[in-house]
């Protein structure tokens, strides 16, 4: 007789399966056991230590509506030295960088066919001057016969009218050989003012007409800024409004006010020039110098974050923000817009507010979410 009960050595291999199940489940038990101890110790929800990072609150201060533009500087006292006749160069009397005073002779333009002019009108003069007294004469001689009865009233009158040509005529030779002489003095190019002399671009030799730039005669002393301000921002031009000059790196070189502004629209660039008067000190600033301008508008709050808080991916900046969640700080990333810098901070236009805990130090480790601990003195 066969019997139906299931031998042992078959029932021996299901126990052990269930004995290795019930050990998996504990030890699973157990780890869940762990984590949420660790957990509740202070670390990340995927298990991570909290990273240790310094953290500095977002605060307002008082920020400066600004705009920079490039600007032109310009002397108030540069004398731009073109000659007032045509010729060729034949002497330089100076050389850049040389101090001259008002009527120092620069350069001397070829005169040879003026002077030859002014002698031949002289010539000319002379030869009137003689046919003048002539007519004088002869008119003194007509009236001492009038006077005596030999001639007549119509031979006096005609002596007369002789005369008053003739020196009518010697009047007009002296007036155009005082204007030939005049003309040959422009030849001899001579400094109209006081300062140092520029860049000379011409050389003996040269053919020069009205129109060339000979030199410039510079006086040290006070610049002009020349601002182009687009016409949108033309209601906020105001007078004494502060225009500070700054380099290349946004440093402070000078500051100054607006002291014109132009009643007219550029129609090429739909600006309006505005002016400023600038102070050079220790001669940081040259004539005709590009620069940045930067108009101060008015003054704000703002709020600030450190610029190490700040890093940029992808043309975005962004910064970690410290928020309490359950009694325990979370690193939060927010993108941000940025405005300008002040001193070594920047200012924030969004995506932080004032009284915000912002992480400035250990950026490089966190993603989003990541639990944190603030470091001592933070």
């Amino acid at each position: 007789m066969v019997s139906n009960a299931i031998p042992g050595w078959v029932r021996r291999p299901r126990d052990a399966g269930s004995n290795i199940l019930l050990t998996t489940l504990l030890a699973l038990a157990a780890l869940g056991a762990a984590c949420g101890k660790g957990s509740a110790k202070g670390d990340s929800p995927q298990g991570m230590p909290a990273v240790a990072v310094k953290i500095e609150v977002a605060h307002a201060v008082p920020v400066s509506d600004t705009t920079e533009y490039v600007a032109m500087l310009k002397s108030r006292d540069s004398a731009v030295i073109m000659p007032q006749v045509e010729g060729y160069i034949t002497q330089i009397h100076v050389h850049s960088g040389d101090h001259v005073s008002p009527g120092t002779p620069l350069m001397q333009i070829d005169a040879s066919k003026q002077e030859a002019t002014v002698r031949s009108q002289e010539d000319t003069h002379a030869a009137k001057r003689a046919d003048v007294e002539y007519a004088r004469q002869q008119y003194e001689r007509a009236n001492g016969l009038y006077n005596a009865g030999v001639v007549s009233k119509q031979e006096l009158d005609q002596a007369k009218s002789a005369l008053d040509n003739t020196q009518a005529q010697l009047r007009a030779l002296e007036a155009q050989v005082s204007e030939q002489k005049v003309q040959l003095r422009y030849f001899r190019v001579v400094s109209s003012t006081s300062g140092i002399v520029g860049d000379i671009p011409v050389r003996v030799g040269d053919r020069v007409t009205n129109t060339t730039v000979l030199t410039t005669v510079d006086k040290p002393g006070n610049l002009e800024v020349y601002v182009y301000v687009p016409i949108e921002r033309s209601g906020q031009l105001k007078m004494n409004l502060p225009i500070q000059v700054v380099d290349g790196a946004g440093n402070m070189i000078a500051d100054s006010r607006i002291s014109f502004i132009s009643p007219q629209v550029d129609t090429t660039t739909q600006t309006i020039l505005v002016k400023a008067t600038v102070t050079n000190n220790k001669d940081r600033l040259r004539t005709a110098q590009a620069i940045r301008a930067r108009v101060v508008w008015g003054t704000r709050q703002g709020t600030v974050v450190p610029v190490l808080a700040v890093s940029r991916i992808g043309g975005q900046y962004f910064a970690f923000v410290a928020d309490e969640q359950n009694g325990k700080l979370v690193a939060h990333q927010k993108p941000l817009r940025l405005g300008e810098m002040v001193n070594n901070d920047y200012v924030v236009l969004d995506g932080i507010k004032s009284g915000d805990k912002v992480i400035v130090s250990g950026t490089q480790f966190l993603i989003d979410g990541a639990a944190v601990t603030a470091q001592a003195g933070s």
